[in-house]
Parts: structure tokens; sequence; C-alpha cells
């Protein structure tokens, strides 16, 4: 596996990385910890050294479970999580609240910090940008973090242009880390140019459109209750039966280089630029490798022309969050 540079913050990682949300949190319940323990160790016996999770994953155990999995080879890996939720009591006690005061940032650094067996977080996240507290101030307590030695690096999440530029200002930002891939290219219109201008890290999550790129989703899948593609308009089964253009794509990619759909949508984000790691997520051995092996699937400039040309006749259908949950992106 080779290794990239996350822009000009130094900090260098596997081209790609592993989402450990689904672990946990997310894609139904949680699954069998020592299984998901196993999923880790492999990754990182196949080069992986980026990994992601989140205080709100779970909420909490996920962190625990990374912590666990990685504290054999703490000295070899990067580990990134988040802050900026707490539980909502007018929501039942569900993590629905933002909170990035910075006093309660601290708090979650010593926190995750204690359920990662660290003693230091590598990549720190705003999870979503909190309009109560200017990102100035959000910076400003990442920083002292960083003087003392909790965190390495700072990093945002979701975040707008604008946000972006006032953050960096007053500590600079390693990475963004957004939702990116054929499927929604969005970032590319401001977000992308804004961090090529700084030298910031791009890490795309959902890289494979939270499972369906893959192609193994379809109009008929059932959905786990607990499951939030459920709430996701662009996963409605009608919806999913109209974006099938853009699975047919990638399929006839993946018959031209004897690759997985799964792998042609990881490579072609590999292909952007060299400072993107996208970080997919899984819960099985197969997929893993799988994933992994894009990194093998090399796309020429006229593949990636190609690949352009037929993606510019789809449109894809349906929103990519509920009306919720995109208020609170591109902030």
């Amino acid at each position: 596996m080779l290794k990239r540079k996350l822009g000009k913050s130094g900090l260098e990682v596997s081209e790609i990385g592993f989402g450990a949300m689904g672990m946990s949190f997310g894609y139904g319940p949680a699954k069998d910890k020592a299984e998901m323990i196993k999923v880790l160790h492999a990754a990182v016996d196949r080069g992986v050294t980026f990994f992601d999770t989140a205080e709100v994953y779970g909420p909490l155990i996920n962190e625990e479970l990374v912590g666990e999995a990685l504290a054999p080879y703490r000295d070899k890996v990067v580990i990134a999580t988040k802050f900026g939720w707490k539980a909502n009591p007018n929501d039942g006690g569900k993590w629905s609240a933002l909170d990035s005061r910075p006093e309660h940032i601290k708090q979650v650094a010593d926190a995750s910090l204690k359920r990662l067996k660290t003693d230091h977080i590598d990549l720190f996240y705003q999870h979503r940008v909190d309009l109560e507290v200017p990102i100035e101030d959000v910076a400003g307590a990442v920083k002292d973090l960083i003087k003392v030695g909790k965190v390495k690096h700072f990093g945002l999440s979701e975040a707008g242009a604008k946000t972006i530029r006032k953050a960096h200002a007053v500590q600079p930002v390693a990475a963004l880390q957004s939702e990116y891939s054929l499927w929604f290219r969005e970032p590319e219109q401001e977000i992308i140019p804004t961090l090529e201008e700084f030298g910031i890290g791009f890490v795309p999550f959902s890289p494979l459109g939270k499972g369906f790129l893959t192609g193994a989703i379809n109009k008929n899948t059932k959905f786990d209750s607990t499951d939030f593609r459920n709430t996701v308009p662009r996963m409605t089964p009608e919806n999913r039966k109209a974006n099938q253009p853009i699975l047919d794509l990638l399929a006839d990619f993946a018959g031209k280089k004897n690759a997985t759909s799964a792998q042609i949508a990881i490579a072609w984000i590999l292909a952007q630029k060299p400072w993107m790691v996208p970080i997919p997520g899984t819960t099985k051995l197969e997929r893993l490798e799988e994933n992994l092996g894009a990194a093998n699937v090399k796309l020429s400039a006229d593949d990636l022309r190609a690949i352009e040309d037929a993606a510019s006749h789809i449109t894809p259908q349906g929103a990519r969050y509920s009306e919720a949950h995109a208020k609170l992106v591109g902030r």
C-alpha cells in the first residue's frame, strides 16, 4: 500500500484508509466486537495506516473498538476521531445536539483519548459546523490541544468554503472530510478548489455511495430498521431503480479493467488528486480485500475522460441526506 500526504500538513497515511463507523453505528445493529477486531487487524496487515472513528458512532463504542483493536499497532497507524455532538434531552437523549464550545471540545478530547487507549489523537475533526460557536473559537481550542500534545492535526467535516478559510487562518486545517464519489460530486464546485488553494488534504467518506456503488444493492434490497439509509432520499426503492445508470457505468468500466464496480469507484477518486484519501468502510474481510484492491486499478487519462463523458449524461436521483441532516452540511 502506497502512502499519501494530506495536503501540506505533513500527515502521511495509506492511500486508502478505513472508515470504522459501520462496525458499530448507522448500518444496523453493532457487529460482533471480536469479528470486527479481526477485520481491523487484517486492514493493518494489508498496509492500511489510516483509521476513522468518532465519539458519536455508537455512541462511544466505536472509539472503544478502534482503540482496543489498534492498541498493538499504535505507533504504526494514524487515528482520526471527531468532536461536536452531545446527547439531546429534548430528543430522548439521542446524540442529536451540536456542541463545539471550546470547553466541551477539550472534555471530548480527554474522553476520546481514554477510549482510544492513546496519549494523542492524530487528526481531530469538528464533526459538523456549530453555528452557535464561532469557528475561530473552535480552531483555537484545537490549537490549544495541539500545543499540549493531545492532538496532532486539526480537521473539519462537511464544512463550507468560508468556514474552512476562517478556521485555517487560526489553526492550519490538515484535512477536510466530506462525502465525495462519482455519485456525489458537489465538492468539485467550491470545496476542492479551496482545499487546493490552501494545501488541505481531502478525505472522501462514502466513496461507495453508502454501499450503492458496489452494485450489491438494488430496488428490492431491504435495510434493517435501524439502518440510517432508510432516511436517505437517494436510497428509496424508486431512486435506487432510477440510479441504475451509474451502476451500469461502473460495471462497464469494471469489465474493461478486470476489476469490480467498487474498485472502479475508489480508483476514480484516487486518480483525481494525489492529496485525496478515500475511507471506505466494511465489516467483511472479503470486502476489505476488494476495496484495497482498488489501489492496483490504474485509470489512464483516456479512461478518466471516458468515465467523465459517460457520467456527464447521468443525473443522480434523490438527495443524499434527509432534510434535517442536509441543514448541517456545507455551513
